[in-house]
């Protein structure tokens, strides 16, 4: 792989579920990295890796994007597959993993990602280019995350792969970037990015002088509630009662509920994908022996043991984008022998996410507390991310700053340009510690 010119600025948005690089000239011109696969071209990079043995003890290899995807549902090996790991960054009680004979850390996971990303990424960019921006949260998901720890993990993956020099920029702070593009006048701005694991929001303040568009940063928060959560909340409702939860074990002379420990992986790909390793799966084909309805956690068990959580996450994943559109849905997901379906409402959908919207509404709040403003004084919405597209999140910004102030964006590759964009900025370092923002007029 050639070194991409020292004109050329990278952006990195590494998501929770899918990852995106943009590359920025100097004459701020930016684009976004597609990657050929399948016969399709996607700007999107599935963030998602797959280990695999072409015999026992050869060693393993790796892919990742969709073509983790491809080695993961051809099966023709045995394989490991991790997606969502981004969730584990900032969790202390997250040590390693195994893969097949080698304990892997977080930040050996992540080295190994962004070493396919390059390779599928052909001559247009390397890690050894001088300027790299690479997007991080304003809350790292979990329930106590560890920010230290998280960016310390990052910071380690990059630097194995020649990119120490990375700068770290808030991921909102990379869309406000963007989108300041497209301001033809001062403005205060609140930044919404959706993603996966988080929601972060930014208030920045937008000014002109002497043709070079200048904001201030007036305040971030984040959550740990975003598209993921609402995934969850449909596996906690629909799929998990059909797998046992809420059924009962028989303990010696006792009748017990059956741990929700295991429905807790269940609604979470990246526990889910780690039952096999941590000895979860073995204890529900002991629960399942003395179950009271055992063909439920049978079902349960064939989901973990033949790796079909990704199917079954695509399933929920389509149901909760069609909710978006429709007033019901019909679910229905098989493989393995099992087979799960039921009708989903938007009606009952919004009611399992009626605490998680009013959760986003309150970190809405702390950042405009944080920013000392109302929302009176907010004159542009930007909002970005696939999980803005969600009616009831959508209502919540309608009703607090009214339908004709929301603007939306690429719901991909906003951040990632911005970030590219930041590395032509005067001064880009600045960026990192303050999240300011400061371009040319056009940039």
């Amino acid at each position: 792989m050639s070194s991409a010119s020292p004109a050329v600025s990278i952006g990195i948005d590494f998501g929770t579920s899918n990852t995106v690089v943009a590359l920025a000239a100097d004459d701020r011109r930016v684009e976004a990295i597609r990657f050929d696969h399948g016969g399709q071209r996607h700007s999107t990079y599935v963030s998602a890796l797959c280990f695999w043995e072409d015999r026992p003890g050869a060693g393993a290899q790796a892919e990742g994007g969709p073509w983790a995807i491809e080695q993961f549902l051809e099966g023709r090996h045995v394989y490991r597959f991790l997606q969502s790991f981004k969730t584990f960054a900032a969790s202390s009680s997250f040590n390693t993993t195994q893969v097949f004979r080698q304990r892997f850390k977080f930040e050996d996971i992540l080295a190994a990602f962004l070493r396919t990303l390059a390779r599928h990424g052909g001559d247009k960019f390397g890690f050894e280019t001088s300027t790299i921006t690479v997007g991080r949260p304003v809350r790292f998901a979990g329930g106590n995350p560890d920010e230290a720890l998280a960016m310390q993990r990052y910071r380690a993956a990059f630097e194995r792969l020649g990119a120490g020099h990375a700068r770290y920029v808030y991921e909102p702070v990379g869309a406000a970037f963007s989108f300041a593009r497209r301001l033809e006048r001062d403005a205060t701005v609140l930044v919404a990015d959706f993603g996966g694991g988080t929601s972060d929001f930014s208030v920045m303040r937008f000014s002109r002088a002497g043709g070079v568009l200048r904001a201030e940063p007036l305040g971030h928060a984040g959550i740990g509630i975003a598209g993921d959560t609402f995934d969850y909340r449909i596996v906690d409702h629909v799929v998990s009662p059909r797998l046992g939860k809420g059924s009962s074990f028989r303990s010696f002379d006792k009748v017990l509920p059956v741990p929700s420990g295991h429905y807790t992986n269940l609604a979470r790909w990246h526990q889910l994908a780690m039952m096999k390793s941590n000895g979860d799966l073995r204890e529900l084909r002991e629960l399942a022996r003395t179950a009271l309805k055992p063909e439920l956690l049978e079902d349960f068990i064939t989901i973990v043991d033949l790796d079909l959580g990704f199917s079954l996450y695509r399933a929920v994943s389509d149901a909760k984008v069609a909710l978006s559109a429709q007033d019901q849905v019909d679910f229905r997901f098989r493989g393995g022998g099992v087979d799960i379906g039921s009708t989903i409402t938007r009606k009952n959908f919004e009611t399992w996410i009626a605490d998680d919207i009013a959760r986003l509404g309150a970190t809405v709040d702390k950042v405009l507390g944080e920013a000392g403003i109302t929302a009176r004084e907010v004159e542009k919405v930007f909002l970005t991310g696939g999980t803005s597209f969600v009616p009831a999140v959508r209502k919540l910004f309608a009703e607090r700053f009214g339908n004709e102030r929301l603007m939306s964006g690429d719901q991909f590759e906003s951040i990632a340009y911005g970030l590219a964009l930041i590395g032509h900025s005067p001064d880009p370092d600045r960026w990192t510690a303050s999240g300011g923002l400061e371009s040319k007029q056009g940039a």
